[in-house]
Parts: C-alpha cells; structure tokens; sequence
C-alpha cells in the first residue's frame, strides 16, 4: 500500500509515534518472505558498536544531514568487517538521515532525498515527507536503527534489511509545539527490505524500498 498524506487527526494521531517510516511501501497484507533482489541472504553481521551516525567513505561533495539537538539517531552494529558492504550500509543509512533531516526542515523538495534516493523510493520518500508538510508536523526523539544485513549483486547492486526502533520517537507539532508521546508497540518496530545502486559518483542510491510494521524480525 503506497503511503498517502492524510488529514491531521487520521496520520498524525492514527500512527502516533510511529511517522518515521519513510522512503517506501508497506503493505499490511504481506509476509517476513517479501523479499528485494535477494535481501535477507547476505552477512550483515559485524563488530557491536553504535555509532550516532555513519561515516561517508567516498570523497563526494555531500548534502548536509545534520538534525536538530532533539532528534537523535543511533546505527548498532553498522560494520560488516567487509568494504563493500560496509560502504553500502553507510549510504543506507544516510538514506534514513536523509529523510529525518527533511521532515526536521518541512522540505519535501529537500537535496538530500534527491541526492539519496531515486524512481520510486525517491517518489515515495518525497510523499511521506509532505504528509508532514502539510500537516505542520515534525519529529522529535531518538530513533535506533539495528540487525543490517547486505547482499550484493555484481559490483553496483546491493540489497539491504534493517530494524528500526521508534518507541522513542514521537510527533511534533509544529504550530503547538505539543508532542504526541504515545506508548510504544509493536508497530513501533519496523522492518525495511531495500534495493540499491552504484552510481556513477560512488554512492550507493536507494531506488526501491518497502517496510513493514511489526514484523517479528525486529520486534524485542
């Protein structure tokens, strides 16, 4: 199901914490078995660190990715040990910054999700962050993003699975400043299977990507 914009009291108080799912489809209906080419195969395991933010490895001129003091992220166990898988989970991670920072600033047009994403994870992560846009809302709290795994594909194509935990992230609204604290749940976890590119700068661009609410593949 495409994600859609909706009026303020059916997304924002309908999903409460839970608007940090970007850059993709989720459909309801599917199963963990969903795959994209060949997600959920590779070795995404690694050293056990977290990081507040993934490292760029290519010598690109980058957009800004920067949020505000009270939206946080954390990417646990970020390395593979391999350089190439290393480097894609990097630019994914990016991918989901990318959005963040988008939401932070209310541009859906933002060169960050252009310079991230393409064809439709690009159309479907634009969209999303209209639906904050247009309901003058935004994002405030500490989203963890966990479980990577990668997958390559020759030497350009990659898929790649994660976890991400929004039990600590909740909507803001904008014009109020109120926050919507709701309690945590299931669908606070939310499981991604993405597919991404090489392009011709180095950066590994996401193009298709879909998600799934409570998936037991991420949920405690």
């Amino acid at each position: 199901m495409k994600r859609r914009s909706l009026p303020v009291a059916a997304a924002l108080a309908a999903t409460a914490a839970l608007l940090l799912t970007a850059c993709g489809s989720e459909d309801e209906k599917s199963s963990d078995n969903d795959k994209i080419a060949g997600a959920d195969v590779g070795d995404g395991g690694g050293e056990a660190k977290a990081s507040t933010s993934p490292s760029p490895s290519q010598d690109v001129d980058r957009p800004d990715l920067s949020l505000p003091s009270d939206v946080k992220e954390v990417f646990e166990d970020w390395k593979t040990g391999d350089a190439t898988k290393d480097a894609v989970l990097k630019d994914a991670g990016f991918s989901m910054t990318a959005v963040s920072r988008a939401i932070t600033d209310s541009d859906a047009k933002s060169p960050a999700l252009s310079f991230y994403y393409k064809g439709t994870a690009l159309v479907d992560a634009v969209e999303w962050v209209q639906t904050f846009v247009d309901n003058d809302a935004s994002i405030t709290g500490a989203i963890r993003y966990y479980s990577p795994t990668v997958s390559l594909s020759g030497n350009k194509t990659a898929a790649v699975t994660l976890c991400a935990d929004e039990s600590k992230a909740f909507n803001k609204f904008l014009k109020t400043n109120k926050v919507d604290r709701s309690a945590p749940s299931d669908n606070s976890y939310v499981y991604y299977v993405s597919r991404l590119t090489l392009n011709a700068k180095g950066v590994w661009i996401t193009t298709e990507s879909i998600s799934k609410r409570g998936s037991e593949k991420c949920t405690p």
